[in-house]
C-alpha cells in the first residue's frame, strides 16, 4: 500500500467508526470565511460513497489554488458524491454574530442535501443545534475525508463569490484577499469606507471606520 493510500485510509477513520455504529449516510461539514472582514460565510456538506478514496484530498488551506480547483471539479462531478452549500451574507452575520451565522450556513447546507444524512462530522469543536447525531472534530479537515471534501467545496465556492464581488467593487481587491484584513484591504477601507458586503460588526472594521471618521 502506498503512502498516499495509507494517508487516505487514515482519513476515513471517523467515517468507518460511524458505520460500525450502524450509521450509513455520513456527511462531512465545513465552512469558509469566518475570519474575513467582508463577504459571506459559506458552508458545505458532503457525503462520500463508502470505500471511495480521492487522491490528493486534504484540508483546502493546504492546497495550491490550482490543486484545490482540480479537486473541487473532481468532487462535484464524481458519481455518487452528494453535496450542498449554505451561504449566510454579511448583513445576517452582523445581525446574529459570526458563530451563529456559521452554524446557520451549516444547517442550510445539511438541509440542502438530496440524501438525508444520519450522522454528521463537523470541523471544529462545536456542533450546530440539530436533531441529527454527530461529532465535532478539531482539525477535522485534516482528519476526515468527507470534511476535507466539504472544506474544498466551501472554499472554492466562496472564492468565486468574492471574485464576483470584485467586479462590483474593484477598488477593494476582493479577488486577491477574498475579504481578509490584509494591509491593502485596510488601506482601501480607509480610502473608500465600507461597501455593502463589509461586516460592520467586526471589531477591526469598526475601529478602522471610527479612526477614519474622527
Amino acid at each position: 500500500m502506498s503512502s498516499e493510500e495509507l494517508r487516505l485510509q487514515s482519513m476515513t477513520f471517523f467515517e468507518k467508526k460511524a458505520r460500525k455504529e450502524n450509521y450509513s449516510c455520513i456527511a462531512g461539514i465545513d465552512e469558509a470565511g469566518r475570519g474575513p472582514l467582508a463577504g459571506p460565510v459559506v458552508a458545505a456538506a458532503c457525503i462520500l460513497p463508502d470505500g471511495l478514496l480521492i487522491e490528493g484530498i486534504k484540508d483546502s488551506k493546504q492546497l495550491l489554488p490550482s490543486q484545490r480547483f482540480a479537486l473541487f471539479q473532481k468532487i462535484i462531478t464524481t458519481p455518487g458524491i452528494c453535496y450542498a452549500i449554505g451561504v449566510v451574507d454579511a448583513l445576517r452575520i452582523d445581525q446574529i454574530n459570526i458563530l451563529k451565522a456559521t452554524f446557520e450556513a451549516m444547517l442550510i447546507a445539511i438541509r440542502g442535501l438530496s440524501q438525508r444524512p444520519d450522522y454528521l462530522l463537523i470541523d471544529g469543536n462545536l456542533m450546530p443545534q440539530t436533531t441529527l447525531p454527530g461529532e465535532a472534530i478539531v482539525k477535522g479537515d485534516c482528519r476526515s475525508q468527507s470534511i476535507a471534501a466539504a472544506s474544498i467545496i466551501a472554499k472554492e465556492t466562496r472564492d468565486r463569490m468574492m471574485d464576483d464581488f470584485h467586479l462590483q467593487w474593484p477598488h477593494y481587491g476582493f479577488d486577491r484577499h477574498k475579504g481578509y484584513g490584509t494591509k491593502d484591504h485596510l488601506l482601501a477601507i480607509e480610502r473608500y469606507g465600507a461597501c455593502p458586503i463589509h461586516r460592520l460588526s467586526f471589531e477591526t472594521l469598526k475601529s478602522k471606520l471610527f479612526s477614519v471618521n474622527n
